[in-house]
């Protein structure tokens, strides 16, 4: 449940969904398929560790 401005994190999804060869990884945006189809009920702490592996800060948080 999201409780205040800090909670929201928003989704690193460009809307260039197409998966690797292995239908492991979206080449668009770089998560798993198991990190895109989790996303919706992920809490914000996990979708920031999703950014983080991805090497990109949140938008909006600035560089870590």
């Amino acid at each position: 449940m999201l409780t205040g401005p800090d909670d929201y994190v928003p989704s690193p999804c460009q809307r260039k969904c197409v998966l690797d060869r292995r239908r492991e990884y979206c080449t668009g945006c770089d998560r798993s398929l198991d990190e895109i189809v989790r996303w919706g009920g992920m809490g914000p702490d996990e979708r920031r560790a999703v950014w983080k592996r991805l090497g990109r800060p949140v938008p909006g948080t600035g560089p870590d």
